[in-house]
């Protein structure tokens, strides 16, 4: 059994995730662009603060702030999503990503600053460009001013230096080392290991705070979509790809699924629209197909 992450509100993390066996999951510009695009979407509608980011061919890291107590979900539903888009463009079966994202613990601001620092000097270490100002898919523009958006809290960060001079300084000057990473027995932390009664504490004042309902509901709130696939053809014993959806129990099922990608997963019609299931059907065609199937879904179990 998986061990429960050591976060809680205001935490701040380092996550990162790779490709399924180091596969290039982000190839091209616009898999990278459609990546950050999610990111800053999904971020916004789970409260989630977004401090600096660095995308690779093969792997991502993110530096956040689990504001809302919603990291988890974030990164279910960013991975999930961005799955569905890298399988309908680029092909292939099965999963996107390799594992659970890897999340760090943060300390304080002084580690914050180590982070960031590693976080942009990522393209520099892969022998990618000289300069971490010069890699475009980092979040060194919009921290220069330099990017056409800004997904990050980029006032925040200059203010972990001081001002935005000082910050550019360091980031020219620093080189690309690596993270002082402790391990424990609650997951790996950046800091110092008496940091970590603090972190208990707040962990748990925050668990003790919920009721056991809405413990549960937090816990559970996106599955993986691999996940819901792989659970709802185990449970009746079939194959999307080879379902005839021209038989009653072809479109229930799917109507199942359909249900399943929006509340287990967090996924839009938008999103929902794009898979293989669903690709024959209007996108305002699907509100009400979930409705229909949440309908029947409810009066079987009555």
């Amino acid at each position: 059994m998986r061990r429960a992450r050591l976060t809680y509100p205001g935490a701040f993390h380092h996550v990162m995730n790779r490709g399924i066996r180091g596969e290039y999951i982000f190839p091209g510009d616009g898999d990278k662009q459609t990546f950050l695009d999610i990111l800053s979407e999904k971020a916004k509608l789970l409260g989630v603060h977004l401090i600096g980011y660095c995308v690779m061919n093969n792997h991502y890291h993110i530096l956040l702030e689990n504001s809302s107590g919603r990291m988890s979900a974030l990164l279910k539903v960013v991975n999930g999503s961005y799955g569905i888009y890298y399988r309908s463009k680029h092909g292939g079966k099965g999963y996107v990503f390799q594992n659970r994202y890897k999340s760090t613990l943060i300390q304080d601001d002084e580690y914050l600053r180590l982070a960031i620092l590693y976080l942009l000097k990522n393209p520099v270490r892969a022998g990618l460009v000289v300069n971490c100002i010069e890699y475009p898919w980092s979040s060194a523009g919009e921290y220069l001013g330099k990017a056409r958006q800004s997904i990050t809290d980029v006032s925040f960060v200059h203010g972990l230096w001081g001002g935005k001079k000082i910050m550019i300084k360091e980031i020219m000057g620093a080189k690309p080392e690596k993270l002082p990473i402790k391990k424990s027995d609650f997951g790996d932390l950046l800091g110092e290991y008496e940091f970590l009664t603090k972190a208990l504490e707040r962990r748990d004042k925050r668990i003790n705070e919920k009721s056991l309902e809405r413990r549960r509901k937090d816990d559970s709130y996106f599955e993986p979509v691999e996940k819901v696939y792989w659970e709802l053809e185990k449970e009746f014993g079939i194959k999307f790809e080879r379902l005839d959806y021209g038989t009653l129990a072809g479109k229930q099922l799917r109507g199942e699924l359909l249900v399943r990608l929006k509340e287990w997963s967090g996924l839009t019609y938008r999103e929902i629209a794009q898979m293989p299931e669903f690709r024959d059907i209007k996108l305002h065609s699907l509100a009400k197909l979930y409705k229909d199937a949440r309908k029947r879904i409810a009066a079987k179990k009555c």
